[in-house]
């Protein structure tokens, strides 16, 4: 059979192209996936470490379809899953006794455990040992629609193995949802009265905001007239050539006038405009 993987190949069109070739794959006899695990372990031969993975497929997508009530896209479910397995084989010693299969379950969850933890929400929702564990089990833990009983929190805190206020505190983040700051685009009319930024006051024209605002311009305006006083007069002609009339001259235009080389009414300009931001932060 492994002989059969060695020519394998993998539809990458559709998903279930990609499943239903999964499934179809030859499944490995013990000794075949002992073998290949020793060419793998001994001689990193990557078409063994292939063929192992390769067999193992069907594995994958069974455990990524147990997943499915988290709402992410199966096929990026399915990847993270292939990429579990992958840890899986390299980690795999043919000598421990198990098969593949019983090895890579753990390495499998693990990777769509964290797949799911940074896709499900926004905010990470679970962090500690705790909270993961709760996560992936309290909604399994329910037995009916609405929140948990104190009793049903006792319960559940017992068979977990955690503290009470910590299921609780998990239910609460369950039952939560993540909501746009703004409406997305043709939502305006519909619920854009909902979105949390047509709640925030508009500080634009408070009295306080207008005066700092006036202050800030005016200090701004002074400090610039006073950096410009101090500039030598060819240096403010240049200055006010190039940045503050109304048609700007180029620095070719200005070369010819006052007969030096462009690159150095460049150099007079940069020498210019670091005085005056030197005088603007102080």
């Amino acid at each position: 059979m492994s002989k059969a993987l060695a020519t394998a190949v993998l539809p990458t069109g559709s998903m279930e192209s990609y499943i239903t070739a999964a499934f179809q794959l030859p499944m490995l006899s013990q000794k075949e996936e002992h073998d290949l695990a020793v060419r793998w372990r001994d001689h990193h031969d990557l078409e063994a470490a292939r063929q192992l993975v390769l067999s193992h497929l069907r594995f994958v997508v069974r455990i990524a379809r147990q997943y499915a009530g988290y709402g992410l896209p199966q096929p990026d479910l399915i990847q993270e899953g292939t990429i579990g397995l992958m840890k899986a084989v390299r980690r795999f010693d043919p000598e421990m006794g198990v098969r593949l299969a019983s090895f890579a379950v753990h390495w499998i969850k693990a990777e769509i455990h964290e797949f799911i933890l940074r896709n499900w929400r926004i905010v990470k929702i679970a962090t500690t040992k705790a909270q993961r564990k709760l996560f992936f089990n309290l909604r399994s833990s329910k037995k009916r629609l609405g929140w948990f009983t104190e009793q049903e929190i006792q319960e559940v805190a017992e068979d977990l193995g955690v503290k009470p206020e910590e299921v609780r505190a998990m239910e609460a983040r369950l039952n939560n949802y993540d909501l746009a700051l703004e409406p997305a685009s043709g939502d305006e009319e519909e619920e854009g009265h909902l979105a949390p930024i047509g709640y925030l006051p508009d500080t634009r024209m408070e009295p306080s905001t207008l005066v700092e605002a006036e202050d800030t311009e005016r200090d701004e305006h002074q400090r610039l007239y006073e950096a410009m006083a101090e500039l030598d007069e060819r240096s403010k002609e240049i200055l006010r050539r190039r940045w503050l009339s109304e048609k700007k001259a180029t620095l070719h235009e200005l070369a010819g006038e006052y007969g030096v080389s462009a690159e150095r009414i460049r150099q007079i300009e940069k020498a210019a405009m670091k005085k005056i931001r030197a005088r603007m932060a102080a």
